[in-house]
């Protein structure tokens, strides 16, 4: 390679195309295959571990590939493996929702044939993309000395990218192009960095030798000598695998915070990711640019592990710890107070400047720095051949994304739901600090003794996950706030004056106890409507309000409610006994209803049961994955397990929503901000519903006051007008409303 900088550059530039295309690919891949096995964290798990899998898989395939190849050709496969990428890519969209998802319902019948189709739907393309950074760093590296840094300039340069294509997949590509638009705008970066790559391939064939032993364009740091003993590299991979399962557990409790910050945005989990990337590519590319001079990088290492957990801890107890009254976190603590979060149309900018920069920055920014940090010093210790530095790194990474698939498994499916968010940050701070103790064994006069002091004392006067969530909730009457916490997320009852509670799901209020109002009004219409209901269906539990008011009528045998989080009904039951909660302690005895762990969408399309009543309680718009509940798919899907005469209960939020269902649906009554959709046609009888509202079952069951409220909504009933045939609908494919696109 010639000694000008410019393949570097070059192959910089198509390692940012490649990340920005993988994590394009990631968010929407996830969520199509989600459409399979639901959005519980099982099925969320699943998918997060077949994809890193994959990954594993190909960066050992790919740096056992690397010692058979010379650098030209290696990196005309880099070329070769991002064209298949991108060829696959243009593909998956139909494979994986017309063929898997529609054509295929059979292959995710269990969790473990859905497991296994995961998996295998899953592993070319991962295979291929893990395959990339051992192919380039071959095709780079000629000079051991250097390796450290050239790695981690290009592994930064692909954190870059991936923080990229994290951003702008929510905010703008799924925003306004859909899952398809945004896939074949990944497959296009993917392909333009394989024909890079192949443009980079052919003019560097010719000086493949003389690339880094002549005297380079760019000043590079001579590397100092070690004065460490060399450690073999066993240990190396243990414990960059050990730094996969921390980080990536650190991450799903980062997670997990700024989504109860955010309020379950759609926009969460990119943004997240977005700020994680650029704290580990800005570490990168500072630890490429000194990684030279350090002369202990096994001590420099564990520092850097001791100081990503340490942060993370000394940050949160300072939330919760500092005085509520301070400026900046009173913002932050009377934020949590509101119902909704950053308000998209228009962008109110101080929030949005507040809760997805400023608050994650200085939560986890500097823990994700010390992490990229971390990875040029790796190669420090380790390169010492450039015939070998492909497969060095194809090593690491796959020992580090198996530590990640590990902590992905035992956090998601472990740790949140035995210990919750602090007890999770505390476990991971005291494994953290006895790997590293027992590394240090190899150092001679290492100061890191002191830091892991620092960490195991943080992590014993790190505040309780009760402690966490009522500051994020606005701090306000803790000893009449009630938290849940499982692997699906973190529940939360408030005080609600002049008395009762404020129901807040994933940081959100969504409803109230004692019962009443709209949801009593949207659970008890579609019962009093329907001639003779048996069965009913009701998607997500909420307050319980719904599924109650849906057992009005005696001729009810089961209500059948499907909750993805364990920790909504243990909440529920917590206030069972306080005053005004006589009908709430009813509903949670009432030998009729059934709660079923299992996400709706999923379980209604799977189970093939028919039901006379389904409804969809009522959720924000917005929310993350509500697009599912919200899509002309969904409404059709629901059609098909109506027996006839069945009636479909929707809340319609936005005029898009509103299209959705009546798109699907060839009847409609309207009651305002409800339709009752069937595939039959439904007589306006008020009279008739009036006096069933009016039995004494009802008054018996629902109150007088209850009575009074929906007698109203019912007189306003009247056949919903069609939507225009052009009006915007919500797509499983094109979830507009989720996304907040401007009409």
């Amino acid at each position: 390679m010639p000694a000008s900088p410019w393949p570097l550059r070059i192959a910089a530039v198509c390692f940012v195309l490649s990340g920005a295309a993988a994590l394009v690919y990631q968010v929407a891949w996830q969520r199509l295959l989600a459409l399979s096995t639901g959005v519980g964290i099982y099925s969320i798990a699943a998918i997060t571990a077949a994809f890193m899998a994959g990954l594993g898989i190909g960066s050992d395939l790919g740096g056992r590939l690397s010692t058979r190849l010379t650098p030209s050709r290696a990196l005309r496969a880099f070329a070769l493996v991002e064209i298949g990428v991108a060829l696959f890519a243009f593909l998956s969209v139909p494979l994986f929702y017309e063929v898997l998802y529609r054509g295929a319902p059979w292959l995710y019948v269990t969790p473990i044939s859905a497991v296994f189709a995961h998996f295998f739907s899953l592993l070319l393309p991962t295979t291929l993309m893990g395959m990339s950074l051992p192919l380039l760093v071959r095709g780079l590296v000629m000079n051991p000395e250097h390796a450290a840094r050239r790695i981690g300039l290009l592994y930064g340069a692909n954190a870059l990218g991936a923080a990229l294509g994290a951003l702008a997949t929510p905010w703008f590509l799924v925003r306004f192009l859909g899952i398809q638009g945004a896939v074949l705008i990944g497959a296009l970066l993917s392909a333009i960095a394989g024909f890079g790559a192949l443009f980079l391939a052919r003019h560097a064939a010719t000086a493949t030798a003389t690339s880094e032993q002549t005297a380079p364009a760019t000043p590079m740091v001579t590397p100092a000598k070690t004065t460490e003993p060399p450690q073999p590299f066993r240990l190396w991979l243990l414990l960059y695998a050990t730094s996969g399962l921390i980080s990536l557990s650190l991450e799903i409790v980062w997670f997990r915070v700024l989504d109860v910050l955010t309020k379950g945005a759609a926009f969460t989990f990119g943004t997240l990711l977005a700020i994680y990337l650029i704290g580990l590519a800005s570490g990168t590319f500072v630890g490429a640019r000194f990684a030279a001079r350090i002369t202990r990088p096994l001590n420099a290492f564990l520092l850097c592990q001791a100081g990503m957990v340490g942060w993370t801890l000394l940050a949160h107890t300072l939330l919760v710890r500092l005085p509520a009254s301070l400026p900046g976190l009173s913002w932050l603590v009377h934020y949590g107070l509101r119902d909704n979060g950053v308000q998209m149309n228009p962008l109110a900018v101080g929030d949005f400047l507040a809760v997805y920069l400023l608050a994650p920055v200085l939560l986890f920014g500097p823990s994700t720095f010390l992490m990229g940090l971390g990875f040029p010093i790796l190669q420090r210790a380790v390169q010492d051949d450039a015939n070998t530095a492909g497969q060095r790194v194809g090593w690491l990474q796959a020992a580090n994304i198996f530590g990640c698939v590990a902590g992905s498994l035992l956090t998601g499916l472990v740790f949140l739901d035995a210990l919750g968010a602090s007890g999770t940050f505390r476990l991971l701070a005291v494994l953290s600090a006895v790997i590293a103790l027992l590394a240090s064994r190899r150092l001679a006069g290492s100061r890191l003794h002191l830091a892991l002091a620092v960490v195991i004392a943080l992590a014993a006067i790190f505040p309780s996950s009760d402690q966490l969530w009522i500051r994020l909730h606005g701090n306000t009457d803790p000893a009449n706030t009630f938290i849940e916490e499982d692997a699906a997320g973190v529940n939360a009852l408030t005080p609600r004056r002049p008395t009762g509670y404020h129901l807040w799901i994933h940081g959100r209020s969504n409803s109230w106890i004692p019962f009443g109002d709209i949801h009593t009004i949207f659970g008890a219409l579609p019962a009093l409507v329907h001639p003779a209901p048996r069965e009913i269906a009701i998607v997500g539990l909420g307050s319980g309000d719904t599924a109650w008011a849906a057992g009005v009528r005696e001729e009810i045998s089961t209500v059948t409610v499907f909750e993805i989080a364990r920790a909504q009904p243990r909440l529920l039951r917590r206030v069972e006994d306080k005053p005004r909660m006589t009908r709430l302690k009813s509903f949670l005895a009432d030998p009729r209803m059934v709660i079923v762990r299992d996400d709706g969408r999923r379980r209604l399309e799977s189970d093939g049961r028919l039901y006379d009543i389904i409804q969809a309680d009522a959720i924000h718009p917005d929310g993350s994955m509500s697009g599912n509940l919200y899509s002309t798919e969904f409404y059709e899907m629901v059609g098909k397990r109506l027996r006839p005469g069945g009636i479909m209960s929707a809340w319609v939020p936005t005029e898009r929503i509103r299209a959705s269902a009546l798109r699907a649906f060839p009847h409609a009554i309207d009651f305002g901000p409800l339709l009752l959709l069937s595939n039959e046609p439904v007589p306006i009888e008020i009279e008739l519903w009036e006096s069933r509202l009016r039995a004494q079952r009802s008054i018996d069951y629902l109150g007088v006051a209850r009575i009074a409220e929906i007698a109203p909504f019912m007189r306003n009933a009247r056949i919903a007008r069609r939507s225009a045939p052009g009006a915007e609908v919500n797509r499983d494919l094109d979830p507009r409303d989720e996304f907040a696109r401007p009409r």
